[in-house]
């Protein structure tokens, strides 16, 4: 009888560490299945990804040789340019789009364009380079002159970021 005690509050014991890691396991699995919207940048068939909901796109104009940039949100699974800034009017200047007043030598436009992938051919020459608030990647160290990169909305599992490289 002694000894029918003696296993039974063994197994009570254990069973609440089987209960507690079984419910660890349950979480973290959960965890790790879940999925995350990310930007997916596309570079010589290679995937990257920006955990980030926003991003801007910098580049040299060809014409002007000043400065462009747009900024990206994500909205309802894509990518959503909310303003493009410039320091002249020129070629390929929006035509729609809300003049933002500002002091910083730069034309703000608010802009509300959605696109579900957005193709950029990049080179050194224009500098075409993808900021967040964590970091600046020049794409045109990554590819050859005039290659294509291609950003879209992926909703992807949490696992696959830490898999994957990130921007």
């Amino acid at each position: 009888m002694r000894l029918y005690i003696l296993v039974l509050s063994v197994i009570m014991k254990n069973k609440n560490k089987w209960i507690v890691g079984g419910a660890i396991t349950v979480v973290l699995l959960f965890f790790l299945f879940s999925k995350v919207t990310v930007i997916e940048v596309k570079i010589d068939g290679d995937s990257y990804y920006i955990n980030d909901n926003e991003f801007k796109l910098k580049w040299i104009h060809s014409v002007e040789k000043e400065e462009w940039v747009e900024e990206y949100e994500i909205k309802q699974n894509k990518l959503t340019l909310v303003e493009t800034y410039f320091k002249t009017f020129g070629a390929g200047v929006p035509t729609q789009g809300e003049i933002i007043p500002s002091s910083d030598g730069y034309i703000h436009m608010k802009m509300d364009v959605s696109y579900r992938e957005i193709n950029i051919a990049v080179s050194e020459n224009v500098q075409t380079t993808l900021s967040t608030d964590q970091k600046e990647v020049h794409l045109y160290e990554l590819t050859e002159n005039y290659n294509n990169v291609v950003l879209t909305v992926r909703d992807i599992f949490r696992w696959r970021v830490w898999e994957g490289e990130t921007l």
